[in-house]
Formats: structure tokens, sequence, C-alpha cells
């Protein structure tokens, strides 16, 4: 709990540097978000961790019936519902919630979206047990992870000199194979695997799985 209430405040801090970013590789972006739209159906309800600043919600948002999105950064979650207001989007609902502990009972969802999030769980097998308890039979859990065992040396001593400054939150090193084992681990079938990324090496692993 410690970690996260640190990373909480990391994010509040670069919550509104974030937002004014832009995502690096678009194309990859995009076909993430075509990958994902031909899994989901407009009677869907469907759920969304580690949102951010709600940019892939509000994307999704018109392939379901109706999509709650949450994060553990209330500086984060501002931003997205300022977003909601602005575009006037009435079928997607922010909350500030740890992806380990999440408030809704049983076999709520039919679908579960966690983007570039995976690596900054410290309660990563919590956080997938939990999101495998609130999908439906047969709901599907569709993600996308940077592997951080397969870049450089320089990000793998890189973030831990980074975190000793108080510049990077806690970022977890997996391959995709370890990725893979513990969703399976957590009751899922992994039905797709994928890399959309655009350059010659993508990291982050694409992952359809469904509910065992």
């Amino acid at each position: 709990m410690f970690r996260t209430l640190n990373n909480a405040r990391f994010w509040d801090r670069a919550a509104r540097k974030y937002a004014a970013g832009s995502i690096s590789d678009m194309a990859g972006y995009d076909r993430t978000l075509e990958r994902t739209r031909d899994y989901l159906k407009d009677t869907d309800v469907a759920f969304e961790f580690g949102c951010g600043t709600g940019t892939t919600a509000l994307r999704l948002a018109p392939s379901v019936a109706q999509i709650a999105a949450t994060d553990i950064s209330s500086e984060m979650i501002a931003i997205a519902r300022e977003k909601v207001a602005v575009e006037g989007v009435s079928n997607v609902s922010f909350d500030v919630a740890t992806p380990d502990d999440l408030p809704w009972p049983d076999e709520t969802y039919n679908a579960a979206l966690g983007f570039n999030v995976l690596h900054l769980l410290d309660e990563r097998e919590a956080a997938l047990k939990s999101v495998h308890r609130i999908l439906k039979p047969g709901g599907l859990f569709i993600s996308k992870t940077p592997c951080l065992n397969e870049m450089s040396s320089i990000v793998r001593f890189g973030v831990p000199v980074m975190q000793l400054f108080g510049k990077a939150p806690y970022v977890a090193f997996f391959s995709a194979e370890e990725l893979e084992r513990e969703v399976a681990a957590a009751g899922f079938e992994i039905i797709e695997r994928g890399r959309h990324g655009s350059g010659r090496k993508d990291p982050r692993l694409f992952l359809v799985a469904r509910k065992r």
C-alpha cells in the first residue's frame, strides 16, 4: 500500500505534463485500438484500469454500451473528467481506484482493459485476480504492456537511478513469456498475442485473454 501511495503521488505530480504530451507511436496506438474494437460489442459493459487522462476510454466509448475507467491518480482522473465535460461523452465514467482492490461485485463486466499499466503495478498478481473476479464468464481481458526485459540496458539500469531521485515511479521488469504465465495463472486463456509498434522492434506485448 505504501508503494501504491507513492506511485499515486508521482502520477499526481506528473499528470498535467503527461496530459500535454503526445503519443510517441500513433500508428501503433491506432492499431491497438482497432484490434481491441474487433473484440468489443455495442452491448458490452467494459472496464479500464490505469486509464490515465482518459484518452483510450474516450476513443473506445463508441464501441461499447458503457465503460468505467479508473486510475490511482486523482489528478489524472480530474483531467479525464474535464475531457468528458468538453467532449460530451455520456457512457464513460472516471473514478479513483486501485486495480488490486476493485469496488465492483463479481462478474460485472464483459471486458476489462489495461494498456501500458501492468509493468507499473507492484501488486500485479492481485490486480490480475481482481480483474478476473469482476469479469463475467468468458469475459475478455485486453492489454498492452511494455516488457522491459526486452528493452536496452540503458533503460534497465537508468530507471533505478531515476527512482532514487523521484523521477520515476515503481516499474517491474519482466519478459513477455513471464507476463503470459502470470496472466494464465490468474485464470485466463490467452487467445491472441501481437506487437503493434511501427518500429523494427516493439517490446509492448498485446494480449487478448478469455476468463476460464
